[in-house]
């Protein structure tokens, strides 16, 4: 069975002939695991035309040959939005078109077992820092501006997943998150109001195009699992083990109606030395691969400076106890 069956046996909560699929909703150590340069963020933009098209190419061979490397199920393509704030790095993003060309050249290249996965948004999340007070106080004292908001992002995400379909998208993802470490941002009359019911939405949508539809939430989620994995999502991804999330209790609530991605903490792959990674996700594995339903990657983005030794203790760990044979 190829990686691609074993992605979408997952995906669709069956446990796969092969191994447990490994997909990375952010990867940013491009350079680090490739002793190349990806071209990316301002650097990207600041380049001409003809410069840019060859960056796109150039940055599709670098991602596909790591990809193979870290025998990646899926790949997610750079993102769009664009990060003004001073100081602040933007790196794994692309700009207005340049997403879709490069998306569009993946697709010519990657090979047939290969899934590639976009984010087209769909649901509101927890708003940034700039808009969160304003954002609060219309929750109780503006609602209908809040239903507003719902509709467009959701009406945006499903048009956005349409165009992504049409450049190569196997999957798309929204990342909404609706959670911190203490629990849900939402209570539960907002979640019935504003998050559900576009999850819904959103999900149905997609899957009506033949796309997998995936959310992504940090935090602790353990109290709307039900109602998320009965949203007709095929994956959630994080499982946050910073807020105290267990994918095998995670597992247990979802009881096979939704995939789980990540749950390999994001800290740890910075932080620790590679026997510690190596540890935690042998024992991940063998205590939750059981029935399938399980993708295995960071709880988050993986970092410039995670050091590449500790991820590929992440894939030894997976190549002893990702098989289901």
């Amino acid at each position: 069975m190829s990686k691609r069956d074993d992605m979408m046996a997952a995906l669709e909560c069956r446990e796969p002939a092969g191994s447990v699929p490994i997909w990375e909703i952010e990867f940013q150590a491009w350079d680090k695991a490739s002793g190349r340069h990806v071209v990316l963020g301002k650097e990207f933009d600041n380049c001409t035309p003809n410069e840019q098209e060859k960056a796109l190419y150039d940055n599709a061979e670098i991602l596909l040959t790591v990809a193979d490397e870290f025998h990646y199920a899926a790949l997610s393509v750079p993102n769009n939005y664009w990060e003004q704030a001073p100081g602040i790095l933007a790196y794994y993003i692309l700009p207005g078109e340049a997403r879709y060309r490069q998306l569009q050249i993946l697709r010519e290249l990657a090979p047939a077992d290969l899934m590639l996965v976009a984010g087209s948004g769909g649901v509101i999340g927890i708003p940034s820092s700039e808009n969160y007070v304003e954002f609060s106080y219309l929750l109780f004292d503006a609602p209908e501006e809040i239903d507003e908001m719902v509709r467009n992002v959701l009406n945006h995400g499903i048009n956005e997943a349409r165009r992504l379909q049409d450049y190569g998208a196997d999957a798309v993802f929204t990342a909404s998150d609706i959670g911190d470490n203490s629990g849900l941002f939402y209570n539960p009359e907002q979640m019935q109001r504003y998050i559900l019911p576009a999850l819904y939405t959103w999900s149905h949508a997609v899957r009506e195009m033949g796309l997998y539809a995936i959310m992504h939430s940090d935090g602790k989620l353990t109290r709307a699992l039900p109602d998320i994995a009965a949203s007709g999502l095929h994956a959630l991804q994080a499982i946050d083990p910073v807020a105290g999330m267990s994918m095998r209790t995670a597992k247990d609530i979802v009881a096979g109606q939704l995939c789980l991605c990540g749950n390999i903490d994001c800290g740890l792959l910075l932080t620790a030395t590679p026997d510690e990674v190596y540890t935690t996700t042998s024992e991940l594995l063998q205590q939750c691969k059981t029935g399938g339903g399980l993708v295995l990657g960071a709880s988050n983005a993986v970092q410039p400076d995670v050091p590449v030794e500790n991820y590929r203790a992440m894939i030894a760990a997976w190549k002893d106890y990702g098989r289901y044979d």
